[in-house]
């Protein structure tokens, strides 16, 4: 009868501290779950070589960038990035010649996969989605007049790496391709020559989930 007794005791107070030990497992912070990241870093953009007729060369140039993100699941996620400045290029001909300046500003938008669990210390990814990138201030040595560059609008692709520092900030380096070939145009009127700049951007961030 004694046994039972104990048995009993020990049956209730196991039950008596239960709720206080599933709200203390509750309250663990976990990037699971969270819907929204926010990203602030700075990247390089660089166009390829050769990209039209008598250039030889569009130099690459840092900006920085900013994203947002909204995470479907934990693995699945919308993000809207771009150049929060321009980005901005010296443009050089075949001998090496500088032939003048201009810039551009990129903004996208990508679906995500991010692999593995959310609280894993390296998180891989890769997207895809449309971009259109703004030109202005051109500056292009021309005999016949003022050379513009109309917006560039195509398919990006993305492949990066989260490194979580804890369950709210981590780091980014990431990747970016962008299918470039915008129309050049001559005092406003499009001239049916396209540049294929293509560029990449390598950037470098921190971010925060929430």
């Amino acid at each position: 009868m004694r046994s039972i007794r104990t048995l009993t005791l020990a049956t209730l107070t196991a039950l008596a501290f239960a709720p206080s030990a599933f709200a203390q497992d509750s309250t663990v912070d976990t990037a699971s779950g969270k819907h929204f990241a926010v990203v602030g870093g700075v990247s390089l953009l660089q166009p390829k070589n050769d990209p039209l007729d008598g250039v030889r060369k569009v130099d690459g140039g840092p900006a920085p960038t900013l994203s947002l993100s909204y995470y479907i699941n934990d693995n699945w996620a919308v993000e809207l990035w771009g150049a929060a400045d321009k980005f901005d290029h010296r443009v050089r001909g075949t001998d090496g010649a500088r032939l003048g300046t201009v810039e551009q500003q990129p903004i996208a938008l990508s679906g995500q996969y991010h692999f593995g669990q959310a609280d894993n210390v390296f998180r891989p990814f890769v997207g895809a989605g449309y971009y259109e990138s703004n030109f202005s201030n051109e500056d292009l040595a021309s005999d016949i007049g003022h050379i513009g560059v109309k917006t560039a609008k195509g398919a990006i692709g993305t492949v990066g790496v989260d490194m979580n520092i804890n369950s709210t900030w981590f780091a980014r380096a990431d990747a970016r391709y962008m299918h470039s070939r915008p129309e050049l145009t001559v005092n406003g009127e499009g001239t049916g020559d396209k540049a294929k700049l293509d560029p990449w951007t390598v950037g470098f961030g921190i971010g925060a989930r929430f």
